[in-house]
């Protein structure tokens, strides 16, 4: 991953529901990085992943447990160069995969020493490639036997989807969006249910709202700013990859 461009004037965004903690790591970083710009602070994900998309700070320090998203779903829908640190609560457990995958984290209650040692991290540039890694360590485990059809209902008639003719599973609002070469359909499984059920070798998620299936990849493009898309056999529409999950598609 390339290091962030040098700023005079880095942004962060601290995202947690607990307002005293909030307020505990805005002194703290006031203290650790007095150059820091410290952007209005959000109390949920939802708000969190609108303010990192609209604002685009250079980081973003966030909760792991918070409503409407955990800070691992904002981190994932994350497509521009924002640098994520986790403040968690985690067990022992938890915090290893998150070391072993270089994805740096604060561990409630927060310290001072160890807060500054974030800092020299982030204003070093260090790399933090391996989110995704840090991300599929902490997803459910997966099933002896991956998925193999869909069921999708539309009006009278119920349609049995191979799960081998899906191009793309992509979250719609309530719903959840199956397209095929030929059709879209509508289930009401989530994204998050559908990665614990699908075959990993053949589904990638690559967002928080997209699963793709490789086989019906024909390419990626990357935009002016950078940002990862994928392309489809046979379909105008692209996706894009969000920033946790790029490095996956780096042999590509």
């Amino acid at each position: 991953m390339t290091s962030p461009t040098p700023n005079a004037h880095p942004t962060a965004l601290i995202a947690d529901d607990e307002p005293h903690l909030l307020r505990h790591l805005q002194a703290l970083l006031q203290q650790a990085w007095p150059g820091l710009v410290l952007l209005e602070p959000c109390r949920n994900g939802l708000e969190a992943a609108a303010a990192i998309a609209a604002e685009q700070p250079d980081f973003a320090f966030l909760d792991i447990q918070m409503p409407g998203l955990t800070g691992l779903e904002v981190a994932q829908g994350i497509e521009g160069a924002t640098r994520v640190v986790f403040v968690t609560a985690y067990d022992a457990y938890a915090l290893q995969a998150f070391e072993a995958a270089a994805v740096d984290y604060l561990l409630k209650p927060l310290k001072l020493e160890r807060l500054q040692r974030t800092v020299e991290r982030l204003r070093s540039g260090a790399a933090d490639d391996r989110l995704a890694q840090a991300v599929q360590q902490l997803a459910p485990p997966r099933p002896a036997q991956p998925l193999r059809w869909v069921r999708a209902s539309q009006g009278e008639l119920t349609h049995q989807i191979d799960v081998a003719d899906i191009i793309y599973f992509h979250a719609d609002d309530k719903y959840t969006v199956v397209r095929t070469r030929d059709a879209e359909h509508l289930i009401r499984t989530p994204i998050q249910e559908l990665v614990a059920q699908l075959d990993p070798e053949q589904f990638w998620q690559v967002h928080r709202s997209s699963i793709v299936n490789l086989a019906m990849l024909v390419g990626t493009r990357r935009d002016e700013v950078s940002r990862l898309y994928l392309r489809f056999r046979g379909l105008s529409t692209e996706l894009p990859v969000s920033r946790a999950y790029v490095p996956r598609f780096k042999a590509m």
